[in-house]
């Protein structure tokens, strides 16, 4: 795993890891982040906010997701396969 994808790993599993959970949608997800849809995420040369990964990842992601680690697993994945990391 390279040190970016980790790094982003780590943040989303804080950032997301207080909401409550289940998640049924993006928007269940907003009252854990630290700074709500404008929370930064930084790795690298990667610089995303939750807003961006919710606009760019919208079809990535299955809802509903029953722990942190599903949901980043999906972002990470959708990351990848955008060619964002």
């Amino acid at each position: 795993m390279t040190d970016v994808k980790a790094e982003l790993r780590e943040q989303f599993l804080e950032a997301f890891g207080g909401a409550d959970f289940p998640v049924e949608n993006q928007m269940d997800l907003v009252p854990a982040l630290p700074d709500g849809p404008g929370t930064k995420f930084e790795a690298g040369d990667v610089s995303l906010t939750a807003m961006e990964l919710a606009a760019k990842l919208g079809s990535e992601q299955e809802f509903p997701y029953d722990t942190s680690e599903e949901l980043v697993d999906d972002i990470i994945d959708g990351l990848e396969a955008k060619g964002m990391i």
